[in-house]
């Protein structure tokens, strides 16, 4: 029984950081129905600025914020020179350019950091906590908590907020979200700011258990996105779920199966939810009328 509970602590603790990426998603599809593959690097950014920023001697707590308003920052460039040029483009298209500017921001990454793995302290030390004969670190229970506290707040913001209703609006119809008054290029940004510093909170809080390096980007992707696809594509409530369902799939494919087979548990789940179910667990069907 401990042996199984260990492996939920491991697989929630995981799948919390891909709800967060997966979260990430979600913002920017809601906003332009654009899967944005940069969202990876923005994790990596996360970590790594928090690193090098507290290794430079400024206490841990500046050092994430710093590194969460950096990411943002980064984040409303990639909209301002990739996507905004690009607008009236196929959406394959744009989905192309945010796989160009993840390899650029990886290969950046090299330039300005380094290429080897990185980490810094714990938040609240790494004393475990024994529950129920298994551990759990404190800094697992700081990464549950913010997922659980992004998806609070963006539920809040698109179900009760003027601005996060603009921004499904302009999901819906790009046209008619601007002939109503709705700033479409600041909704759009501002989609890119928040989906940013999102990213950059899972770096932050990952870091201190799962390490940081520059190349870390793709993989946080790749899994975000199979935990958007599982839950619903847009649906934040999807991607909180799936993004945990993920997690403890993967901890419990690795203890009970093979580690070999953990990462091709998300490629799996993608390609089970395009046959089975192509709207996720909690989307919608569809229809379009010709």
């Amino acid at each position: 029984m401990s042996e199984f509970l260990q492996f939920i602590f491991s697989g929630v603790t995981v799948g919390a950081v891909y709800a967060l990426v997966a979260l990430g998603f979600t913002i920017i599809y809601n906003a332009s129905d654009v899967v944005n593959f940069a969202q990876g690097e923005f994790v990596m950014l996360g970590g790594m600025i928090t690193w090098f920023a507290h290794a430079a001697g400024v206490p841990l707590p500046l050092a994430a914020l710093t590194a969460i308003v950096v990411t943002a920052a980064v984040g409303v460039a990639i909209n301002k020179l990739a996507i905004e040029p690009a607008r009236g483009a196929p959406v394959v298209s744009i989905i192309i350019i945010t796989i160009g500017v993840s390899i650029f921001i990886q290969g950046g990454a090299q330039v300005v950091f380094d290429k080897q793995i990185h980490s810094f302290p714990a938040f609240s030390g790494d004393t475990p906590l024994r529950i129920g004969g298994a551990t759990i670190l404190p800094q697992s229970l700081w990464v549950i908590g913010g997922a659980i506290a992004v998806f609070v707040g963006l539920w809040a913001f698109f179900s009760r907020t003027l601005l996060g209703r603009a921004v499904l609006a302009t999901s819906n119809n790009r046209l008619a979200a601007q002939l109503v008054g709705i700033n479409t290029t600041f909704v759009m940004t501002l989609s890119f700011a928040l989906s940013a510093a999102i990213g950059a909170l899972a770096g932050v809080l990952a870091t201190p258990i799962t390490l940081t390096a520059y190349g870390v980007g793709i993989g946080f992707a790749l899994k975000g996105f199979a935990a958007a696809m599982l839950g619903g594509m847009g649906n934040p409530k999807g991607a909180l779920v799936g993004g945990f369902l993920l997690g403890l799939i993967e901890a419990l494919t690795a203890g009970y199966l093979s580690s070999q087979y953990k990462d091709a548990v998300a490629f799996v789940m993608i390609l089970l939810v395009l046959f089975v179910r192509p709207q996720g667990l909690f989307g919608r069907k569809s229809t379009e009328r010709v």
